[in-house]
């Protein structure tokens, strides 16, 4: 009997190993969260592609425009500009049947306007709601908000 379980971990271990469908969804997960608080690093960066689909799509509103892989890059490296100090902490994720929902926490200090306000070196620290959608193994679609008002309204308090 120990030798069976012994054999069927192992069996699983190499199963998520040659099929990136069977790996643990929210360490997949985690490297999208790797990438937006490092998008300067070509190792994260590099992760961030290989755990994402070539169809990836960000949506963040009901406008029907989604984002590409290759435009969410570029918006977050345009982030990475203007807050240099930026990072997105997973506080909390459900993993359920290929969606993991994520709570996390976004800080940062503008060196710039951010949204037209002038936060004259303060920081800010939001929440921000994020459905990754997996499909073999890779985050195919995700939905997000961001409570970009409270960032605001931290910058512009007196």
């Amino acid at each position: 009997m120990k030798n069976l379980k012994h054999l069927l971990a192992a069996a699983a271990l190499f199963g998520a190993l040659i099929n990136p469908a069977l790996a643990d969804d929210k360490a997949v997960v985690q490297k999208f969260y790797d990438f937006v608080s490092n998008p300067a690093s070509t190792e994260s960066a590099a992760a961030f592609k290989a755990v994402t689909a070539d169809n990836f799509q960000s949506i963040g509103d009901y406008s029907g425009k989604a984002k590409s892989r290759d435009a969410f890059i570029g918006q977050v490296g345009g982030f990475a500009q203007l807050i240099p100090d930026l990072k997105w902490a997973p506080q909390e994720m459900i993993e359920q049947g290929g969606k993991v929902v994520v709570r996390s926490r976004a800080t940062g200090t503008p060196k710039g306007l951010l949204f037209g306000v002038d936060g004259k070196g303060k920081g800010f620290d939001i929440m921000s709601i994020d459905i990754h959608t997996l499909v073999d193994g890779k985050i195919v679609q995700t939905h997000h908000v961001e409570d970009w008002s409270s960032a605001l309204r931290q910058l512009s308090a007196q």
